[in-house]
């Protein structure tokens, strides 16, 4: 339930932001504590790039009515419309439509969570105007509502989680934290955007949900430790069987350089093309090893997007085609 800020009727403008991600670390099919299957995802951090949205009630206008801009956000537009709905039920005041203003830097397609990124920013921009903050839980299941599936970028206080992303919803607090990473990002497939909804769906068998909860409970034990290099193995794995659906030309050259350069492991997004090295910051000569993968990768013809640090809020750019996506 929304959260009543003082003055309820509020100015009739909010603000909003939402961070975006990296990726998957570990996507499948797994069980809840009333061992239903669910799908379900744990998605790998990054600050820097995000999405800033500025709401504008119309009072008067016809309810759901949403004007957008950019005008194809139709998700974004779609989450301040239920958000409005949402928040004038709490305050007691009409429904209305109004304007959504979108500004921001995550490549759009890559599988970065750029739509979940515009929606929660939409919806916490609509609270904003009507003075109200919204729990992280209604700003997933209005997530879910407006785009099906949602990343779970509204949980904001740092801790890992395997989110069901259909459902939005927790299905495991893993730890306080993720183990630090370096991470080397680049782009599969030259960077091209993908169309998530035309990827083919596969029903998990038993075996492929047992190898997904024996997956989770290495990932669980890598966080309980900070083992960088267990968290490394569990994501290279969970990539190898999302290539069953992406099959992405360049992963073979990607797991061989992660190979030969000493890192834990790779990572894949799970809807798109961006891809990371992942590296122990406390490997010795980590330096020089992220230096000959750039070098690796540029070799392969694998464009480099930036290199980061999980544990802090600074990101190094490096060459890339997929920034001003």
């Amino acid at each position: 339930m929304p959260v009543l800020r003082p003055a309820a009727a509020g100015t009739g403008f909010g603000t909003g932001c939402a961070p975006c991600h990296h990726g998957e670390i570990l996507q499948g099919v797994f069980l809840d504590h009333d061992g239903r299957r669910c799908a379900g995802l744990v998605t790998l951090p990054m600050a820097g790039p995000g999405t800033r949205a500025e709401f504008t009630r119309r009072p008067g206008t016809p309810p759901g009515t949403v004007t957008v801009v950019p005008a194809d956000r139709t998700k974004a537009a779609r989450a301040a419309a239920l958000a409005i709905a949402a928040c004038a039920e709490r305050t007691g005041l009409p429904p209305c439509g109004g304007e959504l203003r979108l500004s921001g830097d995550i490549p759009v397609g890559l599988g970065m969570g750029s739509s979940t990124s515009d929606v929660i920013a939409a919806v916490r921009a609509v609270a904003d105007a009507y003075r109200l903050r919204m729990a992280p839980g209604t700003v997933a299941r209005l997530a879910v509502r407006a785009e099906r599936a949602s990343d779970p970028l509204m949980l904001d206080d740092g801790r890992p989680v395997l989110f069901a992303q259909r459902e939005g919803r927790v299905l495991e607090v893993l730890g306080p934290v993720l183990p630090p990473l370096v991470v080397v990002g680049c782009a599969l497939g030259g960077g091209a955007p993908v169309d998530t909804l035309s990827l083919p769906v596969s029903e998990a068998g038993e075996d492929d949900v047992r190898a997904y909860e024996r997956l989770r409970t290495r990932l669980r034990r890598a966080v309980a430790t900070g083992d960088a290099t267990l968290l490394g193995a569990v994501a290279t794995a969970s990539a190898r069987r999302g290539q069953r659906v992406l099959g992405h030309p360049e992963f073979d050259a990607l797991t061989a350089v992660a190979r030969r350069t000493g890192a834990a492991g790779v990572q894949i997004a799970h809807s798109g093309t961006v891809a990371g090295v992942l590296f122990d910051p406390a490997a010795p000569g980590v330096r020089y090893r992220v230096r000959s993968c750039l070098h690796a990768l540029d070799e392969h013809g694998i464009p480099t997007t930036r290199t980061f640090t999980t544990f802090t809020t600074s990101t190094t750019s490096t060459t890339s085609t997929t920034r001003n996506s």
